[in-house]
């Protein structure tokens, strides 16, 4: 099997986790809180990760790791996965799933222009006109092609799922100038994230949840955080053409809808589809420009 064969294994691994995200999210949050859901997801996935760091000889990597950059880890660690997820879990909890997910995938348009203004990255027409295909997407999700009745849709939950895409663009901003190895920062950002998170899931909530909640948990902090990281690290590793990888994303948020359909039962209006379609025809239309313009 070559290398790049071996990348698109992962990467289809990949796109199939993160495929059932959406579903899973919803599902959890029927038996559990935000905060119950987000610390037994964080714990989940901070043991997961340190197992995979131990297994590889390397837990003497995030002690010196943390000496060394302590600062980035606890900005990082407040971003993701603090921040990020507790916006994002409230967003599903207010949102059907087919509204919130497709919505959450508009980040890479909130980091391309963050990148302008925090990397000194220069804006194309690509990236305008990608943004108002994008949000013109999100608005017929949202209204469900009602335009008229845009005031009756939770304008809360639409408010956070937009404001997630800030917090995990703002996140991929830092990680370019993270020095630290991927996987060992990955790691101690949940390891600083974990305490804090504790701390919220008592004054908040709570630790007594039911078994069928903290399978949910379980799977989310082993599958959406954890595992689902680690393959598509690998996938980028391995791959001799990242955009053959990373182009495999985009069948993500259809898949995604089978599952909320088939699992949470929810019926897909035609709206999301076409909604979704602008969506990802704005990120490649923005992601061949890039590339375009790079070559």
């Amino acid at each position: 099997m070559t290398s790049q064969t071996r990348a698109v294994v992962f990467a289809i691994i990949t796109v199939l986790l993160w495929s059932t995200v959406a579903t899973a999210f919803k599902f959890t949050l029927r038996s559990l809180d935000i905060f119950q859901l987000l610390f037994y997801a964080c714990l989940t996935s901070a043991l997961t990760l340190i197992i995979i760091i131990a297994a590889r000889g390397q837990l003497g990597n995030l002690t010196r790791a943390f000496k060394q950059h302590w600062k980035i880890t606890v900005i990082a660690g407040g971003l993701n996965p603090c921040l990020y997820y507790l916006v994002l879990f409230e967003a599903y909890d207010r949102l059907p799933a087919q509204v919130a997910q497709p919505i959450n995938y508009t980040w890479a348009i909130t980091f391309a222009f963050m990148s302008i203004i925090f990397l000194k990255q220069k804006i194309l027409w690509a990236d305008i006109v990608a943004a108002f295909v994008c949000y013109a997407g999100v608005v017929v999700i949202a209204t469900q092609g009602n335009f008229t009745q845009f005031a009756s849709s939770d304008l809360t939950g639409v408010a956070l799922a937009l404001f997630s895409t800030i917090v995990w663009a703002s996140y991929w901003v830092l990680n370019v100038r993270d020095p630290r190895e991927p996987l060992t920062g990955i790691c101690l950002n949940f390891m600083v994230a974990l305490p804090v998170v504790a701390v919220i899931c008592q004054v908040y909530s709570g630790f007594a949840i039911p078994l069928t909640g903290l399978a949910g948990a379980v799977y989310v902090g082993l599958f959406e955080m954890s595992i689902a990281f680690l393959c598509w690290s690998i996938a980028l590793r391995l791959s001799e053409n990242t955009s053959r990888v990373s182009n495999l994303i985009f069948l993500s948020p259809f898949l995604s809808l089978v599952f909320i359909n088939r699992i949470l039962g929810e019926t897909i209006f035609p709206t999301t589809y076409i909604g979704l379609i602008f969506i990802v025809c704005g990120l490649l239309y923005q992601q061949w420009s890039h590339t375009r313009t790079a070559s």
